[in-house]
C-alpha cells in the first residue's frame, strides 16, 4: 500500500484504495467505490457506504439514495456536480439474500479502518464543510458517536479545526412507508443542506 505521502492527487488515491486491505470487506465487493467530485470542493459529502449499485459501477451515489440526494441538492441550490461525494467505508458490506444483496451497516472496526483514506480525501480536497450523511458519516468525521436528531442542520467544528453539519442518509427516506413522514423527512434533509450553503455563504460575505 502506498505511503500516505506518495499520494498527491484523487487519481493516485483511487488507485491505492483499489489495493486496500486494511479491513476484509474488499473479499466479497466487486470493487472499491472512491469519492468523486471536483478538488479543492467547497462541500465534501460523506455517505455510510457504497450500495448495490454503487459497488457494480464503481461510483458513489448512482444508485436509489443517490437520486434522492441529488433531487435534495437540486432543491436546496446546490449545484451536484460541485460537490465531493464519498462514503465513510469504500467497499459494499452485505449479506446475500438469493439473487438480492441486503446491505449490511459497517462496524465500528471497519469504520475506524477505513477512515485513514476518508483523511486522506479531506486533504486533497480541501472542504470547507463537510456535510455528513447518516450516522456512521457522523461517526467517521467527528470520531464520536452523536444522535442526528440533536445535531442536524447546526455547524459543528471538528477537533481538526475543520467543520460538519449533519443530517440523514437520503436512503432514510427511501424507508419510510408514511408518504406524508417521507415528505416531511425530505424537506428536512433540503433545509439541512440550505443549512450548510448559508454557512459557506456567511465565510464568504
Amino acid at each position: 500500500m502506498a505511503a500516505k505521502s506518495a499520494i498527491t492527487s484523487l487519481k493516485a488515491l483511487g488507485e491505492a484504495e483499489a489495493g486496500c486491505r486494511r479491513c476484509p470487506l474488499y473479499k466479497n465487493a466487486t470493487q472499491v467505490v472512491p469519492g468523486e467530485g471536483p478538488a479543492p470542493a467547497q462541500i465534501m459529502m460523506v455517505g455510510e457506504q457504497p450500495g448495490d449499485q454503487e459497488d457494480r459501477q464503481g461510483k458513489p451515489f448512482v444508485g436509489p439514495a443517490g437520486r434522492i440526494l441529488a433531487q435534495a441538492l437540486e432543491e436546496a441550490g446546490i449545484a451536484r456536480d460541485e460537490v465531493f461525494v464519498t462514503n465513510a467505508v469504500k467497499h459494499f458490506k452485505f449479506e446475500p439474500r438469493g439473487k438480492r444483496r441486503l446491505h449490511k451497516r459497517p462496524d465500528v472496526h471497519e469504520i475506524e479502518r477505513c477512515r485513514w483514506w476518508l483523511d486522506l480525501e479531506r486533504k486533497l480536497v480541501r472542504p470547507a464543510l463537510i456535510v455528513a450523511l447518516g450516522a456512521t458519516a457522523v461517526r467517521s468525521v467527528s470520531g464520536r458517536t452523536l444522535a442526528i436528531g440533536k445535531i442536524r442542520g447546526q455547524v459543528m467544528r471538528l477537533a481538526d479545526g475543520g467543520r460538519m453539519v449533519a443530517t440523514i442518509h437520503p436512503s432514510y427516506v427511501l424507508r419510510i412507508e408514511d408518504e406524508a413522514d417521507k415528505r416531511a423527512q425530505f424537506r428536512q434533509l433540503v433545509a439541512d443542506l440550505k443549512a450548510s450553503k448559508r454557512a459557506l455563504g456567511a465565510d464568504a460575505a
